[in-house]
């Protein structure tokens, strides 16, 4: 395994402009596939005492809901993985295209709060290449520890289509979790995509305008799957525990603008939340809350 150490964080819009670059197929003319089948990047790439920029925190709380407060929201620490995963993505040893892939599910296990004072260590690798029956998955694992402690990681499962695809071999853990009913009405305006692009990096022309989106097969930009997780963890920020797993689920699309409806429910020490659309319940996200022991 080889590992590559970056002093700062690369700079996310000459990576973008690197993945909008159509990729090479070879497997059979399959597009977006770039490698063969089974093939996952030797390499871990790293950054050593992250410090966080209160500006850059107050922004992100900001536009994802969260109070302020003396520790990092749970998905925060995702903004400063975010420019290494674009860079293992548009590496040429990453097998698809990273315009291809669909954020299609995600594990973070904060094992306890990360003060805003703290300095940490990231490190960002890919793992766990598999079928699923439209085409295949991979995870890109990120882990943040501090003084040699894990205190948080996450698994993003990316999702690539293409033929020959299989079963998956375990179902997903939110199979048949259905989003709670919710009165909570979000009113979402048109250029959410754009503000979150603006504080994450993540500037998606799927996320950007509807002429960008419609590019890319939208009939109009989409809100970021990782800012509606934080919204709704927001939402619930005074039932979290310190240490706890979350496992969400990105189903539907948001289509911008347009008013969602958020709902929550607790059995026992789960807590099971989800966004669903307005006018019609299509599902948008369904996630679920677990303490760890």
């Amino acid at each position: 395994m080889t590992t590559r150490v970056f002093t700062s964080a690369p700079p996310t819009l000459p990576l973008m402009l690197k993945a909008a670059l159509p990729a090479v197929p070879v497997i059979g003319g399959l597009p977006g596939v770039r490698h063969a089948k089974g093939s996952v990047p030797d390499v871990v790439l790293e950054r050593h005492g992250v410090v966080t920029d209160p500006r850059h925190l107050d922004a992100y709380n900001e536009v994802c809901g969260f109070p302020r407060s003396d520790t990092l929201p749970a998905t925060y620490p995702h903004m400063a993985a975010f420019a290494l995963h674009m860079t293992l993505m548009t590496d040429t040893s990453f097998p698809f295209a990273p315009m291809g892939l669909v954020h299609l599910r995600n594990t973070i296990t904060q094992y306890r709060p990360i003060r805003v004072d703290e300095a940490f260590d990231v490190s960002v690798r890919a793992d766990d290449l598999r079928p699923h029956p439209k085409g295949s998955l991979i995870d890109i694992v990120t882990t943040v520890t501090i003084a040699g402690d894990v205190v948080w990681d996450e698994t993003m499962t990316l999702f690539s289509r293409h033929k020959g695809g299989a079963p998956e071999q375990s179902p997903a853990a939110l199979t048949g979790v259905e989003v709670p009913d919710g009165v909570v009405h979000w009113k979402l305006a048109g250029d959410l995509g754009r503000r979150y692009a603006a504080i994450s990096g993540d500037r998606n022309p799927i996320h950007l305008y509807p002429l960008t989106a419609k590019a890319f097969g939208f009939p109009s930009n989409i809100a970021h799957g990782m800012w509606t997780l934080a919204r709704s963890l927001s939402a619930v920020q005074n039932k979290l525990p310190d240490a706890f797993t979350n496992v969400a689920e990105f189903r539907k699309p948001i289509l911008l603008p347009t008013t969602v409806v958020f709902g929550s429910s607790s059995d026992d020490d789960v807590l099971t939340f989800g966004v669903k659309g307005s006018r019609k319940p299509v599902p948008h996200l369904v996630g679920r809350v677990t303490p760890l022991p």
